[in-house]
């Protein structure tokens, strides 16, 4: 599972271009069953999504695919983790460690 935390490195205008293009994308990845879960981060300077299903690699092709990095407007931080305990809504995320 990763945590995928989006900075914006833009104006707000530019952002907000690329928001329809990027919210597309977003939907198309659910839709996949990649992502579980996004939002925007308070204060409004990124944003954060729940990634699921895919490799380091995968999710380093997505993330460049992402409309918002195409346009320039964000940088993403990936941060890999084994969810090994979930809520039971989410147990079908649930991963063991690699022994």
């Amino acid at each position: 599972m990763f945590v995928l935390e989006l900075t914006y490195t833009a104006p707000m205008e530019r952002v907000d271009a690329a928001l329809e293009d990027h919210v597309t994308w977003l939907k198309a990845q659910y839709a996949a069953g990649h992502f579980i879960a996004a939002g925007r981060k308070v204060p409004r300077d990124g944003g954060v999504i729940i990634a699921t299903g895919m490799d380091r690699a995968a999710v380093e092709r997505l993330v460049a695919e992402d409309p918002f990095s195409v346009a320039e407007v964000c940088t993403y931080r990936i941060t890999e983790f084994v969810a090994t305990t979930t809520a039971p809504a989410l147990e079908v995320y649930r991963e063991q460690l690699p022994s």
